[in-house]
């Protein structure tokens, strides 16, 4: 497929449960634009499930959202990772046995708080599968109607960025600290971009060892403009506050374990977005009022950051009596209820009311900036 300066990318981030949000705000885009084609997709952390859905569907895109809704709209817990009393209970025991023994103890030791075996059974199915790869993102790659699909990861054992992509005539890239790699997506890419630092058990790919892409991704729009995007669709699911919202405590007792976790997995998802687009504005402008561009292989680039209008951490507290019984109780025992903030639980709140909610707050933030997406989408 021949490189188009004018390609649309939509780059989708992470935060677990929070994605739902950018369920929504798709939703309001296909209600506009229900045969709005979309030729360069990213995904990371839970973005990269929504991504590849968009990236695998045959139909139309009102149609591909659709099918993404009903997904998110049935999700439950148990769709995600075990919450059955036997293996909660088994998790929790071994890493308080490893903590306890000092690394001697004989049981072997979990790969993660809880079990995803659900979620890869459910990816399994959504996306038809052959020899591994996806055969949606096959057949609209075959169509042209997709230039590329990009996945980001975490390599453990490096620490280095890598997003797998798999497009044709793409040229790869190589970064400090972050390179990409050709290649068929798979659901091990998906889990191991999905995968939740210590929560989530790390996923093998190849030799090694990967976890969720959030964790070291400092310049988030790179891949879509790797990938040739002339313009970016960037959705976010970080809610950045005023400085004097900022300043405010969400609890005036002493920091329990799960608000101090709430901060440490915000640290981890640092949202770089902001930075990585008044970056590209700076380049933009600078373009603008000169004629270097092609002598630097540079470009203009038109982007556009939606992020929810809201603290999607500070609404989850009302959502925490729909989790399983046990589970919830095991998060109270971390201080859940202790807070008002709940951002740390709500990334793994995959309760339907929750879920529902998070949509309509993406619906309501697109339909609010309908004018700045048409304009984009019209340039």
């Amino acid at each position: 497929m021949e490189s188009d300066s004018n390609d649309l990318a939509l780059v989708l981030s992470g935060g677990g449960a929070h994605a739902a949000y950018q369920v929504g705000f798709l939703r309001s885009l296909a209600d506009q634009f229900p045969h709005l084609n979309i030729p360069i997709l990213t995904g990371v952390s839970a973005g990269a499930i929504n991504a590849t859905f968009i990236a695998s569907h045959q139909g139309t895109f009102a149609e591909a959202v659709d099918a993404l809704s009903e997904f998110w709209l049935n999700l439950k817990t148990d769709h995600v990772f075990n919450v059955n009393a036997w293996t909660l209970s088994k998790n929790f025991l071994r890493w308080g046995l490893s903590l306890l023994s000092g690394g001697m103890s004989r049981t072997r030791s979990p790969k993660g708080l809880v079990d995803t075996a659900p979620l890869r059974k459910m990816l399994q199915k959504g996306f038809k599968s052959s020899d591994g790869g996806i055969i949606g993102i096959r057949e609209n790659i075959r169509r042209q109607k997709l230039k590329a699909l990009a996945i980001t990861a975490t390599n453990y054992a490096t620490g280095q960025t890598i997003t797998w992509v798999q497009g044709k005539n793409i040229e790869m890239w190589e970064r400090p600290d972050r390179h990409s790699v050709m290649t068929d997506i798979t659901v091990d890419q998906i889990m191991a971009s999905t995968s939740l630092p210590i929560f989530f058990p790390a996923i093998k790919v190849g030799d090694s060892w990967y976890g969720d892409g959030v964790i070291r991704q400092s310049a988030p729009l790179s891949p879509s403009l790797h990938l040739g995007a002339g313009r970016i669709l960037a959705i976010s699911t970080r809610y950045k506050p005023f400085v004097q919202g900022a300043r405010s405590e969400a609890s005036r007792r002493y920091p329990s374990i799960a608000q101090i976790m709430g901060i440490l997995m915000n640290a981890i998802f640092l949202d770089f977005l902001d930075q990585d687009a008044l970056g590209l504005e700076r380049v933009n402008r600078v373009l603008a009022n000169t004629s270097s561009g092609e002598d630097l292989n540079l470009r203009l680039v038109r982007a556009f950051v939606l992020r929810p209008s809201v603290d999607l951490g500070m609404i989850a507290g009302k959502y925490e009596r729909d989790l399983p019984r046990l589970f919830r109780f095991l998060m109270r025992g971390l201080g859940t209820h202790e807070t008002e903030n709940f951002d740390w639980l709500s990334m793994v709140m995959f309760v339907p009311s929750f879920i529902r909610n998070l949509m309509e707050i993406g619906a309501a933030d697109a339909n609010a900036r309908k004018e700045e997406l048409a304009a984009l989408l019209a340039s």
